[in-house]
């Protein structure tokens, strides 16, 4: 499901040209090979129209019986074979350009996309299904894609060669091709009612398909839950519903496409050639008719019914991206990116002294998960953040690494404002460890090196022998070669664990943020990590979320949370000795009687 924020209305007219105008936009860096193309259209259609005109001259000057004029019948002939190889070379290498200047567009819009995506602040991301992003990224782009190569080069030719049609029936009757002209006001009228009514089945079948992706992309994230507590046939039902939504939406766009678009311009066509014929029958009472400008007159309707006959089918994938531009651009206009910095010169982390001063915090803009925090981690210090779920430890990680914005309330590193360092000195000198650690495609050295350019190989591994990590790495057959797959899932939570601590020493950082980052280690690992943990804190300040007790009992300062507030602070043997929520904590993890603590 989407986010009430994701939904979207039904497009209006007036909005459907605001988004056609800002995707023609994508065309001004390619104006010289755009001209390049319309001249090869303008000689294409050059031809089309000029085929008829020859025929129209034989039969009317040279189809006479008993006389056959060679020399200019062979000039004709020559000259309609060589507009006919000519128009198939032209038309071949105009079609070619658009095709090209097309993929050129979607290339550049899914850069401007991803890269969008990577600068969206975490709140976009709290509210906003994986799927339906991806959706925007590959499905929406996919439609604008076939907009620019099918539709646009069809739309285009089609003008030019009604223009062109026009000028020609104007040359031979100006009467009955002013008749004609009535053409284009029933073909508007078919045009305008379809898009009324396309908008908003496509806007809803463009949504289905975003909640299909999305449902799809859960899936396969949760499995293992979805196997392990037997969810399968829920997933399957909520599968199926979703989907027969989208049956339903695609049935109403089948629908509408079946009346409005080939069986509605064929019956207009059918019309206008019992008009066409009608008046040259009527003409003949008065005079002669001439039988070449009967056939140029109908191969010239049919001609400008071909194209039209082309645009209508292809105002379904008009439509389609039109509806999908207007989600990719709404992407793209989304305000709500990664908080900002007011960059000072020369700041600078080189001690490590972080100070939170009266930080009130809120995800939603109206509860508060942070309240008045106030505390101060001196240089090389140890600070633990501990209370039960949901009293605010996590978001307080999350402010100190810039994940998100506070307004109220300041946090100083070394004096200066957090938002005053620029965002490659915080993320040089503030390491992570998650209780989760994420592995990226690729090899174990790429994942602790992250494509550091300047870090050897001998640092990645002096990294991974500091937290221990080689002693299983170097039994791996391809050694820190040996090939991560998705999320590291061939690798079991200690040793994922491991290669995060190493990534996070390889850059060697002056603060430490470890988010519980033994919990996914067995007992043995993590009596031997401690010692590499206590090394890997001299002289770096460490905040640390502890849910078990007993590994941050040498901390400097412990902070209890409550309901988003410091109800406690002190070292572990004050806390005990204050017999409050901390105080519990510690007899309920170590399973004694209050009685038996000293």
């Amino acid at each position: 499901m989407q986010s009430p924020h994701e939904q979207q209305q039904t497009l209006s007219g007036k909005e459907q040209w605001v988004v056609l105008k800002r995707l023609l936009s994508y065309l001004k860096p390619h104006k010289a090979m755009i001209a390049f193309a319309l001249f090869l259209l303008g000689l294409s259609v050059l031809g089309q129209v000029a085929g008829p005109i020859l025929i129209k001259k034989f039969i009317d000057d040279y189809l006479t019986p008993g006389n056959f004029p060679t020399g200019p019948i062979t000039t004709l002939a020559i000259a309609f074979i060589v507009i006919q190889i000519l128009h198939v070379f032209v038309t071949y290498v105009q079609l070619l350009k658009f095709q090209e200047i097309a993929l050129k567009i979607i290339q550049q819009m899914r850069i401007d996309v991803f890269t969008k995506v990577q600068r969206l602040g975490m709140r976009y991301f709290d509210r906003t299904p994986a799927g339906s992003i991806v959706s925007r990224v590959t499905n929406d782009t996919e439609a604008i894609k076939e907009m620019f190569v099918d539709v646009l080069a069809g739309f285009l030719q089609a003008a030019f060669l009604i223009i062109g049609i026009y000028i020609a029936m104007f040359t031979l009757n100006p009467k009955l091709a002013a008749i004609a002209l009535i053409l284009l006001p029933l073909l508007f009228l078919i045009i305008r009612t379809y898009r009324k009514y396309s908008a908003e089945f496509y806007q809803d079948l463009r949504e289905r398909l975003s909640q299909l992706n999305a449902k799809i992309a859960e899936s396969i994230s949760g499995m293992s839950m979805i196997q392990a507590f037997r969810q399968e046939e829920r997933f399957e039902q909520e599968f199926a519903e979703i989907n027969g939504k989208h049956y339903r939406a695609g049935m109403r766009n089948i629908k509408l496409d079946g009346l409005l678009l080939r069986p509605a311009v064929d019956l207009v066509y059918a019309a206008a050639i019992i008009l066409l014929l009608s008046y040259f029958g009527i003409a003949s009472f008065d005079h002669a008719i001439e039988v070449g400008v009967v056939y140029a007159f109908v191969t010239y309707i049919d001609r400008f019914f071909e194209p039209i006959g082309h645009v209508m089918m292809r105002l379904s994938i008009f439509q389609q991206a039109i509806v999908a531009a207007s989600r990719v651009f709404r992407l793209l206009d989304e305000p709500d990116m990664e908080p900002a910095q007011r960059e000072q010169n020369n700041a600078s982390i080189a001690d490590g002294k972080i100070e939170f001063q009266d930080v009130t915090f809120s995800y939603d803009g109206k509860t508060d998960v942070l309240k008045n925090i106030s505390f101060t981690a001196n240089a090389g210090e140890t600070v633990a953040l501990v209370g039960h779920t949901g009293s605010g430890k996590s978001s307080i990680i999350n402010l100190l690494m810039r994940f998100y914005e506070y307004e109220r309330g300041n946090i100083v590193i070394d004096g200066v404002s957090l938002k005053a360092y620029p965002k490659s000195e915080l993320r040089k000198k503030i390491g992570l460890v998650l209780q989760d650690p994420f592995l990226f495609y690729g090899d174990i050295e790429s994942n602790i090196r992250l494509h550091a350019p300047d870090m050897t190989a001998e640092e990645v591994k002096a990294a991974a022998e500091f937290v221990r990590a080689n002693e299983f790495i170097e039994k791996l057959p391809d050694g820190y070669l040996e090939k991560v797959t998705e999320r590291g899932s061939t690798f079991s939570s200690g040793q994922r664990q491991l290669i995060a601590f190493a990534r996070t020493i390889a850059t060697k950082p002056k603060i430490l943020v470890l988010d519980e980052a033994t919990a996914n280690i067995d007992t043995e690992t993590e009596v031997a990590i401690q010692e590499s943990l206590e090394k890997m804190r001299r002289g770096r300040t460490t905040i640390v979320i502890a849910h078990r007790l007993s590994t941050i009992q040498d901390a400097e300062q412990i902070l209890v949370l409550h309901k988003g507030e410091i109800v406690e602070r002190g070292t572990h043997q004050e806390l005990l000795a204050q017999r409050g929520l901390y105080h519990k904590m510690y007899l309920l993890q170590n399973n004694i009687l209050e009685d038996d603590v000293i």
